[in-house]
């Protein structure tokens, strides 16, 4: 603790490990061992020695003069007057000191002008012009089974034809990563978008359980057409904040695992029926095949089903049972095959869904 340079020692501390180092040195030990062992050096305790008592830290009640470069209260206030002027109250003062010097005029450095507006609040906005917009986080919510909360966006899928995409719509379960709509049309409408989220309802058999569908801010999810048909289905709302993809990360992530699996047609795809018989194989695969490295490596479909913790628990018993056998080939505990818990949509918040 001594031993950080600049660090304030109380005189009762000072007096206590002088009193420490003395009473080793009289019992044989060397001075410059003892304040080591203490976590200070020799010369720290001779500072602190002041007419051969220790004495108290002086810093505190020092009297310091000004520095000489300090700005002065009319300088200080010609700084905040030049800002606040009608023709610099928009520039930062990266933009106000060169033009001032463009004129001939310096009153202080840029550094200064930062400082100064900092300390009066200043720095941020000023001016007529419209303060940034600042978004909340959306709501957090948690999902402790499937059919609770779900997540969807639209994505291009390329077609063979430069400068022509056909849109990918999927929606996902985030408790077990499940894809439960999807659907390939030539454009992103709030209307097809309403018709899947109705078709995947009912196919969950989820209507009116308070479902929470979590989308970005595009034109379809923000749809008239697609908020009625929300209502009608008892479906609750919840969107990210503009242009920041981490708060719809399920979708963003399905995504990514669509356009890297390896039978992704690099070239684009040549017609529509063929996008669409391509995502039917992947979505097949991908629910029923892929062992989903969030989920303990069960598929997505066995853990919406609820099946995840009977396989779990017998991947633990056998890996208990390889460890009995021959516990010498494990320096470590067994592989935790113990199935995850609640998942959370943007946990920041700690709001859980109704």
């Amino acid at each position: 603790m001594e031993g950080k340079r600049g660090q304030l020692i109380s005189l009762t501390d000072r007096q206590n490990h002088a009193q420490l180092v003395g009473t080793a040195v009289a019992s044989g030990a060397r001075q410059d061992k003892a304040c080591e062992v203490i976590g200070f050096s020799t010369r720290t305790l001779q500072r602190w020695r002041i007419d051969g008592e220790i004495g108290a830290d002086k810093r505190p009640t020092a009297t310091r003069s000004e520095p000489g470069n300090k700005l002065s209260k009319a300088e200080r206030r010609a700084v905040i007057d030049v800002c606040n002027s009608e023709e610099f109250a928009s520039l930062p003062p990266s933009q106000i000191v060169p033009i001032l010097a463009d004129r001939g005029e310096y009153i202080a450095s840029e550094s200064s002008f930062y400082r100064l507006l900092n300390a009066e609040n200043m720095l941020h906005h000023r001016g007529k012009a419209k303060p940034r917009n600042i978004h909340k986080k959306p709501t957090s919510y948690t999902a402790k089974k499937a059919k609770e909360v779900w997540s969807w966006d639209i994505s291009y899928m390329p077609t063979t034809v430069i400068g022509k995409h056909y849109y990918l719509y999927m929606i996902e379960d985030i408790y077990s990563r499940k894809v439960v709509g999807w659907e390939v049309h030539y454009n992103e409408t709030g209307e097809q978008a309403a018709a899947l989220l109705e078709r995947s309802v009912w196919a969950e058999k989820c209507l009116k359980k308070n479902l929470v569908l979590h989308s970005d801010n595009g034109a379809p999810m923000k749809s008239l057409t697609m908020r009625a048909k929300m209502y009608d289905l008892g479906v609750v709302t919840s969107r990210s904040r503009p242009r920041v993809s981490n708060d719809n990360p399920y979708s963003e992530s399905l995504f990514r695992t669509v356009k890297y699996h390896p039978r992704w047609p690099s070239e684009g795809f040549k017609s529509l029926d063929e996008a669409r018989k391509w995502v039917k194989e992947f979505v097949y695969w991908y629910n029923n095949e892929h062992r989903h490295s969030r989920i303990k490596f069960v598929t997505p479909s066995q853990r919406h089903d609820g099946l995840d913790v009977g396989i779990l628990a017998k991947r633990k018993e056998l890996y208990q049972t390889k460890r009995n056998e021959h516990p010498e080939r494990w320096s470590k505990e067994e592989r935790n095959w113990q199935p995850i818990g609640v998942v959370e949509l943007n946990p920041e918040q700690h709001k859980e869904a109704a």
